[in-house]
């Protein structure tokens, strides 16, 4: 619980800051970190934190089996490391639904994992869409829909 309350009051510092170099006057922001384990998660911020990583991919499954709403251009989202602290905050620029089997390699390269070729990203992805998917009525396919979301880093703690 302590680590919660720290976090939670990281993220407000983080956001007044955000606000105080940009004008804004933004109340809250959604806050989470990549992947679905403790070193993914944190190799992916550091990559953000790196401006490598400029993008990240979820299946449209995840989004309905959730009953999240889509990211759209201009959306704002704290990334956090694993441990759910606040690095910094990005912004959506582009998202598109694309077919798994229709990622090409330079997408695949603005995720900017492993070493950015279309083989590593299905290779990885493949495995984490069936970790993701795992008890939801949904599965795995060639064709299953995904959520490409572009982004850029836009303020760093």
């Amino acid at each position: 619980m302590l680590q919660h309350l720290s976090n939670q009051h990281a993220i407000e510092r983080l956001i007044c800051a955000f606000n105080k170099a940009t004008g804004r006057s933004l109340q809250t922001l959604p806050a989470w970190y990549f992947c679905d384990n403790e070193i993914d998660a944190n190799d992916c911020a550091n990559l953000v934190l790196q401006n490598i990583k400029t993008a990240t991919t979820t299946s449209l499954y995840w989004f309905e089996h959730n009953n999240e709403a889509l990211p759209t251009a201009g959306d704002l989202n704290i990334f956090t490391d694993w441990q759910g602290n606040p690095l910094g905050i990005i912004e959506t620029t582009h998202v598109a639904i694309i077919p798994y089997n229709e990622i090409t390699a330079q997408y695949a390269a603005l995720e900017g994992e492993g070493d950015k070729s279309l083989a590593y990203w299905q290779k990885v992805h493949w495995a984490y869409y069936q970790r993701e998917l795992a008890g939801t009525d949904f599965s795995r396919s060639e064709t299953m829909p995904l959520v490409c979301e572009q982004f850029k880093r836009v303020f760093v703690v």
